[in-house]
Formats: C-alpha cells, structure tokens, sequence
C-alpha cells in the first residue's frame, strides 16, 4: 500500500513542470517528431505550398506544350483567345495564347517554376546568411552585435527593390545575379528575428550551464540555439518567400530577370501588358491570377508554420 501511495505521488502531476506521459518521454528524437508534425499535418497552407512546388516540378509532363521550344511555336495562334484550337497542333489553348503563339497554360506552368525556383534560392541563401550573422551578434555581443545590426540597419533602410535593382546594374542580368540580388535584400529580416530568438535563449540555464561545463561556444550555437530558434524563422521563411516571389516578378516585369525566352510569371505580365487596353486581357491576367495565387500560399503557409511547445 505505501509503495502503491508513493507511486501514485510521483506521477502526480506538479504545476509549472514538464509533464511527460508514460513511454512519450522528451528527447531530441521526440521534439523533431512533434515539430515536424506541427509542421506539416496541422498546417494546410504548408500542404498547399507543397502542391504548388510539386505542380510546378511537374510542369513538363502537365503542360501541353514546350512553350520554350521556338521550334514548336506558329505565329498563326498568337493572342488567341481562351478555349480556342491550334491551327498548327492538336491542343486546345484552355487560357488562350500569348503573342508568340505560346500555350498560356504551358507558360505559366514553366513560368511558375522558375518564379518559385528564383524566389527558394534566394530567400534560402538569405536564410544561411542572416541565420549566421543573427547568431554571431547574439552569442558574442559587443562590438560584433554593434557591427551586424547597424549593417541590417543600413540595409533595411533602402527598399528592397532598390537594393535589387543597384545590384543587377552592377552584376548584369541573369537567373544566378536575381537570386543573389534577392538573398542580398532579405538578409536583414532573418538576421534580425534570428538575433531577437538567440538573445532569449542565451539567457535560458542550459546556455549558463553548457558554459559552464566547458562546451565549446560554436557547439552551443549549432548545437542547441540553432534548433531551438528555428521554430521561429518557421514562421518567417513563408512569407519571405512571398516577398522575394513577388520581387521576382518585379524585377521580371521591369526586364532584368528571366530572359525573354523562358519567362517566369513576372515577364509573363509583362509582355502581355500592352494588349490590355485591346480586349485581350488573358495574356496578362492569367498569369497574374497564377502569381496572386502563389503569393497567397506562401502567406497561409506562415499561418502556424511554428509549434505552440518551445523545444527546450
């Protein structure tokens, strides 16, 4: 009876503790497992999100048409309207065609690949950048906080597309210079909301007692304020990856990104903009829709992108 009281004391649970059920016990394994859960299963924008990515892998079985062939192009079915037949090829233009006799359907597919493949790159390359400089400024402090956070400072300053625009006049055009021109303009943000996150868990008792015990600093940082800080860049990364699909399509439609060849969405809009006032509205509408509509997932992904349990 005393043993049976005692075990019923110790698994009682004491308020302002972790409470672990039986066999559910909380381990480095275990904290992944719930943040991917969170991550993923709760989150329909993320599903969404990865729809799209998959839609727009895909794009070369799912279109009718190579609309980066030239070859395969007729001049004959350019501005075609929606549901209109190829005088030349056995598809139906379902959105109609471009000036270049291009599938609109096809172009925005392919278009769609290159507008989500620039805008990863991009904000992934300003992830590793703005992670390493967030953390460097909140694990030594001092001069080098001081130094890292005027330069967000300084950057955060100029519109991003300014700074966009700077860098591929001094670069030149091309997918390559978009995609550091954008991890260049968004650095900032990330290594900002990296150093908020990194300077609360430095204060936390397991950064006090790895000190403590020895540990080398680079280990605590990589090791333990890393995983316990991406949580929050969880809920960043959507929506600076909205931000840099949509400067993309900016500096697309001002000529500086994809060439004229291979359009991403934002040339899209762009070539079919002067035909707007003429009745065909389709050239620059549909692939209007399409951007609004990634732009829009990238959004709702944000929406809970993190766990509610910090991962101590």
């Amino acid at each position: 009876m005393q043993q049976a009281a005692k075990k019923s004391r110790s698994n009682r649970h004491i308020p302002g503790t972790h409470h672990s059920s039986p066999g559910f016990a909380t381990t480095p394994l275990t904290q992944k497992l719930r943040l991917k859960e969170l991550t993923t299963l709760q989150n329909p924008g993320l599903r969404l999100l990865a729809l799209l990515a998959l839609t727009a892998l895909l794009a070369p079985w799912l279109a009718p048409q190579n609309p980066y062939d030239l070859a395969a192009l007729d001049i004959l079915d350019a501005r075609l309207p929606p549901g209109s037949p190829s005088g030349s090829q056995h598809i139906i233009y379902v959105l109609g065609s471009d000036e270049q006799g291009r599938d609109l359907l096809s172009a925005i597919l392919y278009g769609l690949r290159i507008s989500l493949g620039v805008g990863l790159g991009g904000t992934l390359l300003a992830l590793l950048l703005g992670c390493s400089a967030g953390l460097a400024a909140a694990y030594r402090g001092g001069a080098t906080d001081r130094l890292l956070m005027r330069l967000a400072d300084l950057q955060l300053s100029f519109p991003a597309l300014l700074v966009a625009l700077v860098l591929l006049a001094l670069l030149g055009p091309g997918l390559g210079k978009v995609v550091a021109a954008l991890a260049v303009s968004q650095w900032a943000y990330f290594a900002r909301t990296m150093r908020a996150a990194a300077l609360i868990e430095t204060g936390r008792d397991y950064v006090a007692a790895a000190r403590l015990a020895g540990v080398r600093g680079t280990r605590i940082v990589w090791r333990h304020l890393l995983p316990n800080c991406l949580p929050t860049l969880l809920a960043v990364l959507p929506l600076q990856l909205a931000a840099a699909i949509t400067l993309e399509a900016t500096l697309s439609f001002l000529g500086l990104g994809a060439p004229v060849t291979e359009p991403s969405l934002g040339r899209l809009i762009a070539n079919g903009y002067p035909y707007l006032l003429s009745g065909k509205y389709w050239i620059s509408v549909f692939p209007g829709l399409a951007l609004l509509l990634a732009i829009g997932i990238c959004n709702r992904a944000a929406d809970n992108a993190g766990p509610s349990q910090p991962l101590v």
